[in-house]
């Protein structure tokens, strides 16, 4: 990257920042507001912004699709912390901060990619969540190298015919992408009404970590970003 694509990458990381902590501002009187100023900000950073994923070809004609705000697919969550067993790293590093102590995490891991080099994660545990259609169980990980953060990744009935083939993302921390807890740290607000395609839904240029096994879901969510 050339010194100006160094300085537009960490505008629009500043500018996605932004977006977040207003959304958690937001939300805590009324979350389809939240959603709402999520959406625009969003959309238009893709259509205009050089860092957007879309291809710059069809940027200027970029709108996003969402289906309707649902609240039923909003919930408060506990984190329940993995058994790390005898394999469990002793740290994890992140990139730019040293490295955090992974009590309560698995075994090292690579997740599935789009494509290119793969990419280490630490399992720090699950999350269940009370969905429509049942309560289901959802891996959550924290990114080993890059920026570090939290991430949960899903798959889910919609992929290949509404959104993208190998799923969507829920937390993406690394890029500022997290709706923050619900009165406590070990506690998680999940939103699916804010689940966004990864940027190779986009582009097949970017590589993108992909949802595991674990994190497919055997029902349709019809909430938050669809392609078609």
């Amino acid at each position: 990257m050339t010194n100006p694509d160094f300085a537009t990458l960490a505008d629009w990381r500043r500018r996605i920042a932004d977006l977040y902590a207003s959304v958690r501002e937001i939300a805590t009187s009324d979350p389809q507001l939240a959603w709402i100023q999520w959406r625009r900000v969003r959309d238009e950073l893709y259509r205009v912004h050089p860092q957007s994923p879309v291809p710059a070809d069809g940027r200027s004609a970029f709108q996003g699709r969402y289906w309707p705000y649902d609240p039923a697919f909003r919930f408060e969550v506990q984190i329940r912390t993995s058994d790390p067993g005898p394999a469990a790293p002793a740290d994890v590093d992140v990139l730019g901060g040293g490295s955090v102590p992974a009590r309560g995490a698995g075994p090292a891991m690579h997740l599935p990619m789009s494509s290119g080099d793969a990419m280490t994660f630490a399992r720090i545990g699950e999350v269940r969540v009370p969905l429509p259609q049942g309560p289901r169980t959802l891996g959550l990980f924290w990114m080993a190298g890059y920026a570090g953060g939290l991430f949960l990744p899903f798959r889910d009935d919609t992929n290949g015919s509404h959104t993208y083939g190998a799923g969507r993302y829920l937390l993406d921390a690394a890029k500022s992408a997290d709706l923050g807890t619900a009165g406590a740290t070990d506690r998680l607000i999940l939103d699916f009404n804010f689940a966004f395609q990864p940027s190779c839904a986009f582009d097949p240029q970017w590589s993108c970590p992909l949802a595991p096994p674990e994190n497919r879901l055997d029902v349709p969510i019809e909430a938050g970003e669809r392609i078609r």
